[in-house]
């Protein structure tokens, strides 16, 4: 059996293809376990973020329905974004340091701003690469149970969000018809359901 340090990459070069505010998308070299070198691989970097599966006194799901520019449709999900950092950046390390507010702290916010939801009740289900092949940020799960309205939405500039409140079965279908497209936030629902 190999050990892991006989099969990591070896970083060759990186060539930083856009570096601005926003993201970090690079272009690499590495030199394989047998001495080959591959390139291009490409991938970025974005800041973490956390996914709230949130429920309401009455056990329905507070979703999210907004347009997604990558598959360039409108979607159904739960309140999600990202965790603010010190230096107001979209990436950049993980150190802790970096972070102007811890996890937790940043799904809170996201579901209050996102919904007026707001709750006493919280889990962390899970922290996980958000796709380790071409990202290096990581998606932060929490359940927020028995969720009340405090106040509207404070959207950024950025955000057009419609709040729905959702049944079990209802969000089985839109995953079934896919028409709750985000494969984290289906992973967040499916870790929740076994919390029950």
């Amino acid at each position: 059996m190999l050990d892991d340090k006989d099969l990591k990459w070896e970083e060759v070069s990186t060539e930083h293809i856009v570096q601005d505010e926003w993201i970090d998308f690079r272009k690499t070299a590495y030199k394989f376990p047998d001495g080959n070198v591959y390139e291009p691989f490409y991938t970025y970097s974005r800041r973490d973020f956390v996914v709230v599966v949130a429920t309401d006194e009455s056990g329905k799901y507070i979703c999210v329905k907004q347009f997604r520019q990558g598959i360039r449709r409108v979607t159904m999900e739960f309140p999600a974004g990202g965790i603010e950092r010190k230096d107001g950046k979209e990436y950049g390390d993980r150190d802790a340091s970096d972070f102007a507010e811890d996890s937790l702290e940043a799904a809170k916010r996201e579901l209050k701003e996102e919904t007026g939801y707001s709750s006493d009740e919280w889990e962390h289900l899970l922290s996980i690469p958000s796709h380790a092949t071409i990202a290096d940020n990581y998606a932060h799960i929490y359940v927020a149970r028995n969720c009340k309205k405090v106040s509207g939405q404070d959207l950024d500039d950025m955000e057009f969000v419609e709040v729905e409140l959702l049944s079990d079965e209802e969000i089985d279908k839109m995953i079934k018809e896919g028409d709750f497209p985000q494969a984290i936030h289906v992973m967040a629902w499916l870790l929740a359901l076994r919390e029950k």
